[in-house]
């Protein structure tokens, strides 16, 4: 099951943030938002299938996170949790932690914005557009 998210590169990604990765319905980016990968998102967790919402509802399931980009594409593995809500209609974060919030859409990943390719980056940088895929199993 999978939920696919587009959206845009902007020139201030940086991907330099060690605990999380973060796509954002925002229209904008600025220097400080060194987790966010893609700005202009279409879709938000609170639009995201209710089936799929419930499959990751569950601290067995592994989730993971396709970033393509520029040619580029680089995939992150974590785990779901009976306490993500998928609420947020403005972004989409995943998380190396086991924190939650109405944003969060994975936790305990295995990498986060600065374990991202800097190929994949640069395109990002660039203004590329983006697809995000979440797939769950």
């Amino acid at each position: 099951m999978e939920e696919v998210i587009h959206a845009r590169g902007h020139e201030n990604v940086s991907a330099t943030h060690a605990s999380t990765f973060e796509v954002t319905t925002d229209d904008y980016l600025t220097p400080a938002g060194d987790c966010i990968l893609a700005v202009e998102a279409d879709r938000a967790p609170a639009d995201f299938d209710p089936a799929f919402v419930a499959a990751c509802r569950d601290r067995e399931a592994e989730i993971t996170v396709t970033v393509e980009a520029g040619g580029r594409s680089q995939s992150v593995v974590g785990r779901g949790d009976p306490d993500l809500t998928f609420e947020s209609e403005r972004s989409a974060v995943g998380r190396t932690s086991d924190y939650v919030d109405d944003r969060t859409v994975v936790l305990e990943c295995d990498a986060a914005a600065e374990g991202f390719g800097r190929e994949l980056v640069a395109a990002l940088a660039d203004g590329a557009e983006a697809t995000v895929t979440l797939s769950v199993e």
